[in-house]
């Protein structure tokens, strides 16, 4: 019988070391870099005008699924690479995981409008917009598909390690047949959960406002916020209808196939009493071309087999000596790098020097504000989510059911309902707040229930008979099984759950609507208001006061229970 046991794997690194403090200082001197561009940024830009014609709307879904598309394909591709070096090199982790933390922390809203202008300097406005928004949709979608795969890495069981070992399992093979396989299963929810997130933002990405600046894509995101500005519910009700549908047919002929496709590769001894089925995949292992291909195929796939395991025994992997001299233009790059950086991160603190010290002492406040809230959805999110996340995974009749319903609700834009829920909280007590940490919650809950569900699935079906056989009672039960096999999806949803509630802040604390603005206090009504008025310094400031708190924040608390995931709640 397997079990759960603890099993180190590394040590965990240190809460804040220099790494950190230079890549901290190289996103400074970036977004220092886009400021200074900024400036030279066409002093007119206007986008064309966003019909709200029925007739419209199939065109508009065509572009951005073309652009959600394009943003996911970069973001797996990222994800693969990206954390396939930080859990196979651990000379890499170090650099890698900081940069990670960052990137995920960095407020996507407020480093927008820095992409968007210093785009626009050097490209031509359409082009320019189009690589913005897909740039802004990539960033909604990468990072926990990325930290998906990278727990995946880490949680593989030794035993199976020790097989490709002994076979003499290539990189490739290594890749194809047992690390991409078993993380599988997380990587499709998560791939759901992405194109969620990015349904999110789309509607930020497709509009937006900086300044005197008006940028504009057509898409079905700018359609739903044109048609909420302008108040047409049934201009609404017709964009969200196309939204609804266009998340039901990726279901039913991608996630679902998808998600059964991937029930093989589930790690247990026994066969599981009810598999996942998809009627489209059930056509496609039916269908003659999809048998033909593979025949076509499966040359192709031996040659690239037997070619990476040739390859790799004539050119081993060189194994570098520490006292081996790096190339000389290898070190030139990293001294302009160097200097780069800091030139950069010293123009930028010269920047926010000019900031008042009453601003300071209001993001100090905004910055405890926010965090309240992000915890405060946090906490709500798991109350709900863990419990029933649990019961979709673990019940094949109840994710069949759920499993579209969850789909859709979590795509649906919770920026588009956000002016009726504020219309309805305005006039209660602390209204705002309670509409913030509700939009903050209605964004972020799903990265939380996705990963849940997908560990509750993987749960291998051989312990559920076991713990059935030695009759535990529910409390035992969730104890000793469920929670330490869920426990590292938990991490990894809760970790990127928070970093989008802390972007979230940017829409939710600082709201336009019906002519009027509504703000509270927070950080991201901060970074949201200097980004209306184009106050680039305090922009700057604010976004960097976020990113280094919520550093802190997953370096002392998230990354400790991350390292306890993964060296004692594992599969062996």
């Amino acid at each position: 019988m397997k079990q759960l046991y603890y099993k180190p794997a590394f040590p965990p690194r240190p809460a804040f070391t220099i790494g950190d403090a230079l890549i901290l200082l190289g996103l400074a001197a970036i977004l220092y870099g886009g400021i200074r561009l900024a400036f030279d940024a066409p002093s007119v830009v206007s986008g064309p005008e966003i019909s709200l014609s029925p007739w419209a709307l199939p065109w508009y879904a065509l572009l951005s699924i073309g652009r959600m598309a394009i943003a996911f394909f970069l973001s797996l591709l990222f994800s693969l690479f990206y954390g396939y070096a930080a859990a196979r090199n651990p000379g890499a982790r170090k650099v890698l995981l900081p940069v990670l933390d960052v990137l995920q922390c960095v407020p996507i809203l407020s480093f927008l409008p820095v992409v968007l202008l210093s785009l626009t300097a050097i490209l031509p406005e359409q082009f320019a917009s189009e690589i913005s928004a897909i740039v802004l949709i990539f960033t909604s979608q990468a990072w926990n598909i990325t930290f998906s795969y990278y727990q995946s890495l880490t949680t593989i069981p030794s035993e199976l390690q020790e097989a490709s070992d002994i076979f003499r399992f290539s990189s490739w093979l290594r890749f194809k047949e047992l690390e991409l396989p078993f993380a599988a299963t997380g990587l499709i929810w998560n791939s759901m959960m992405s194109w969620a997130g990015g349904w999110f933002f789309l509607m930020a990405a497709e509009i937006f406002h900086v300044g005197s600046y008006d940028f504009r894509l057509p898409g079905l995101g700018s359609y739903l916020k044109t048609a909420a500005a302008q108040g047409d519910i049934m201009a609404v009700l017709a964009g969200t209808g196309v939204l609804i549908l266009i998340i039901v047919l990726l279901d039913q002929f991608i996630w679902r196939p998808l998600l059964a496709w991937a029930d093989k590769f589930k790690l247990e001894m026994v066969e599981g009493s009810a598999e996942p089925s998809s009627w489209f995949l059930d056509i496609l292992y039916r269908s003659w071309l999809m048998d033909f291909f593979q025949r076509k195929m499966a040359p192709l796939n031996e040659w690239m087999d037997q070619t990476s395991r040739e390859k790799e025994a004539t050119h081993p992997a060189p194994v570098l000596s520490l006292n081996e001299k790096r190339p000389l233009w290898l070190l030139a790059l990293l001294i302009i790098g160097l200097i780069a950086i800091v030139y950069g991160g010293f123009m930028a603190i010269a920047m926010m020097m000019t900031i008042s010290i009453n601003d300071w002492i209001e993001l100090g406040i905004g910055i405890l504000a926010t965090l309240s809230r992000v915890f405060s959805s946090l906490l709500i999110a798991m109350l709900w989510t863990i419990p029933v996340g649990v019961a979709i995974g673990t019940n094949r009749r109840l994710a069949k059911l759920l499993q579209p319903l969850v789909q859709v609700v979590a795509a649906i834009p919770a920026t588009a309902l956000f002016p009726v829920l504020l219309l309805a909280l305005l006039r209660v007590y602390g209204g705002l707040n309670i509409a913030a940490i509700a939009l903050m919650l209605m964004g972020t809950q799903w990265y939380l229930l996705f990963n849940v569900i997908a560990g509750a699935a993987a749960i291998p079906q051989d312990l559920r008979f076991t713990a059935d056989l030695l009759g535990l009672s529910v409390l035992d039960r969730w104890r000793n099984l469920i929670i330490p096999s869920i426990f590292p999806y938990i991490i990894t949803g809760s970790i990127t759950a928070s970093c989008g509630a802390w972007n979230a802040s940017v829409v939710a604390e600082y709201v336009e609507f019906g002519g009027k603005t509504y703000a509270t206090t927070g950080i991201g009504a901060t970074i949201a208001r200097a980004t209306d008025t184009g106050n680039y310094a305090l922009l700057l400031a604010a976004t960097l006061v976020m990113v280094i708190s919520v550093i802190l924040i997953n370096q002392l608390f998230w990354q400790r229970l991350y390292y306890l995931a993964e060296e004692r709640y594992r599969m062996e």
